[in-house]
This record gives C-alpha cells, sequence and structure tokens, in this order.
C-alpha cells in the first residue's frame, strides 16, 4: 500500500462528498454566532489570529483577544462522537491525526500570544456553550465590544 502521504479516499463518491463539507460558516457555527449576539457579544468572523502558519478562528471577541473554534466531531476527533473509518483508513488516519496536532499547534501558538483559546465541539447546544463563554467574558469584564 501507499505511503499515507500519498494515500487517497477510494471511491469517487467519497471524495465529491467530502468535498462538500463546509469549512466555515457552518450550521454549528452560525447557530453559535446567534446566540452570542443574543446574548449582548460582539464579535469578529473569520479572524487570521496567526497569519505564519495561518490559522482562522470561527469567532473572535477581540475586546479580550478571545478565540473560539468551532470543531467538528469527525475532523477534530470529539471523545464522544469521533469515528475511524474503515475504507481507506490509513489515509484518514493520517489525516485526522495531523488535525488533531494542528488544533494542538494552534492553541498554544495563540496562547502563547496571548490569545485565550475555546473549542467547542458541534454537538455542543449552542445555549451551553454561549453562557460558557458569556462567563469568562463577564469574569474579565471585557463586554466592551469585539
Amino acid at each position: 500500500m501507499a505511503s499515507s502521504a500519498r494515500a487517497r479516499p477510494n471511491s469517487p463518491e467519497t471524495r465529491r462528498r467530502m468535498k462538500r463539507v463546509r469549512q466555515k460558516d457552518t450550521s454549528a457555527e452560525s447557530a453559535l454566532r446567534r446566540e452570542l449576539h443574543a446574548r449582548g457579544l460582539r464579535y469578529r468572523t473569520n479572524v487570521h489570529a496567526l497569519m505564519i502558519p495561518r490559522r482562522v478562528s470561527d469567532v473572535a471577541i477581540r475586546g479580550l483577544r478571545g478565540a473560539l473554534f468551532v470543531d467538528g466531531c469527525f475532523w477534530h476527533g470529539c471523545p464522544i462522537y469521533a469515528t475511524w473509518p474503515n475504507e481507506s483508513a490509513e489515509f484518514w488516519r493520517a489525516k485526522l491525526m495531523a488535525n488533531r496536532a494542528r488544533d494542538l499547534d494552534t492553541n498554544a501558538r495563540l496562547r502563547a500570544g496571548g490569545w485565550r483559546v475555546n473549542r467547542i465541539w458541534s454537538h455542543e447546544r449552542p445555549k451551553r456553550a454561549t453562557a460558557r463563554i458569556v462567563a469568562i467574558v463577564d469574569e474579565l469584564g471585557a463586554r466592551n465590544g469585539a
């Protein structure tokens, strides 16, 4: 079998389906943003928190240098709902493990740069995730805007 760097998903149908997966403005992100706005929090979307390497937060609360990421359970390895594909297993394991490593690297780089990083699983209820974020913002007294 080819090395994991060269392996590809087997079926053209799988490739087409994966290409259609949204990378930004997902329904989970939109629901979270609606809740944040309803609770009076102002934010920016798709902010380039790091330029090299390029890392884009889904939501940023600039007043407190808060970077929020809404992570899909499959793509980021949710401890509750993540699954490992059986077809092209070597390819997918390498890809998903690389995603996890990139997330850890992003968190470390942003925190080193003074950002507060929060990751929210796409399966989380928006109201519950928003309550967590609002509590952090209130604690820091930074509700003055994005």
